[in-house]
């Protein structure tokens, strides 16, 4: 294929490799199994190979742990490319931070198979905040199984999503073609860098804290408030972590609640990894135990709203969601100053607004060197 049409193809694969008794870790059947992404060049020549390093629990009854993160990268005439699968992205530093870091990519290619963990981890809301949270081009290849709520691909850039595709209802897949930035460091439009607790840590941006309770989101206890109206301005903090919130609703419906909310700690289902996260969410329900569960529609809109945290990260991750599960491109923007706003309205209603923070330094051991 990559000969046939003179382009290069990014394919997740097994692979398997063999061991002896040499290896003290070698598998009782003599090989390793890898979750695996192998690249061709256009020429179809073998260029890259990348064993997935951060499993996610439901795979390590069938794959093996890469021994060392991989920093698989390599260079084209329109950019140099790195490959990271699915909760690399998430769940550990490396590799991916690295290959942005230290490696200098333009553009991450990301095979996965993302579940939409709503409301706050649905694959094209999170990845395209990856995107603009590392400043780096992100194309996101999910498998389409809608009966098993996986859905949403995606072609990201530093400035939001430049294409995306999300259904639910049929079975169709889709392919994305966009023209981005080749070297999008190198564009006028590339985004300054985020103090991302500038504006926060600033005490007369302290607005008194409302009566709080506690939701989940994903078996993470958030502190919530609730927005009981059409506007106003909140703080709510938890542990170290003080996020603030001002806003503007186009109208309250009654039937609808929206909570705002902060979560600082271990999480510890499905991986163990350290979050901060501010965050508004619909809520399903008007019951306020049911704020942080799952919500696909709603009717409120915001004219305006600034959100804004005292994170300890610098890996933050600007999220906007809407009705549908759809993105906001060019909605919204994030200052300087470490603020997610919206000064002109969203042209539909809200799921959530979030800044999601990974503070790796607090991070578990890694799982493949981690004891039993």
């Amino acid at each position: 294929m990559a000969r046939n049409y003179s382009i290069y193809v990014v394919a997740n694969m097994g692979d398997k490799k063999s061991c002896d008794s040499t290896d003290p870790k070698c598998p009782k059947d003599g090989h390793y199994q890898y979750n695996t992404d192998v690249v061709y060049d256009p020429e179809g020549k073998f260029l890259a190979r990348y064993h997935k390093y951060n499993l996610f629990e439901s795979e390590t009854p069938y794959f093996d742990y890469a021994k060392e993160p991989q920093f698989i990268n390599f260079n084209t005439s329109f950019g140099r490319f790195g490959v990271i699968t699915c909760a690399d992205i998430l769940n550990f530093r490396e590799p991916a931070i690295s290959l942005v870091e230290v490696f200098k990519v333009d553009t991450i290619l990301f095979p996965t198979a993302w579940t939409n963990g709503l409301p706050l981890l649905s694959a094209i809301q999170f990845h395209s905040a990856w995107a603009m949270g590392m400043r780096v081009n992100l194309l996101s290849a999910n498998i389409h199984k809608p009966s098993l709520d996986l859905t949403g691909s995606g072609i990201f850039t530093p400035n939001g999503a430049n294409t995306y595709h999300f259904d639910m209802k049929t079975r169709e897949g889709r392919l994305l073609i966009a023209e981005i930035d080749a070297h999008p460091s190198q564009s006028p439009t590339y985004p300054p860098p985020v103090n991302w607790s500038l504006y926060a840590s600033n005490p007369k941006h302290f607005f008194p804290q409302a009566e709080v309770f506690t939701g989940t989101i994903y078996f993470d206890n958030f502190t919530f408030t609730e927005l009981s109206q059409e506007a106003g301005n909140h703080t709510v903090c938890q542990k170290g972590l003080c996020c603030h919130l001002s806003y503007k609703m186009a109208g309250k419906c009654n039937d609808e609640v929206y909570a705002f909310g902060a979560f600082d700690g271990l999480h510890v289902v499905e991986g163990e990894y350290y979050l901060q996260i501010c965050t508004v969410v619909k809520c399903n329900t008007t019951d306020l135990k049911s704020c942080g569960q799952r919500v696909d529609t709603a009717r409120t809109k915001f004219d305006y709203f600034s959100l804004s945290g005292t994170f300890n990260t610098s890996y933050v991750f600007p999220e906007v969601l809407l009705t549908g599960t759809q993105l906001a491109p060019g909605e919204f923007e994030v200052l300087t100053d470490g603020r997610l706003i919206s000064n002109h309205g969203l042209s539909k209603p809200v799921l959530s607004v979030a800044l999601f923070g990974r503070w790796f330094e607090k991070d578990s051991p890694h799982s493949q060197n981690a004891s039993p």
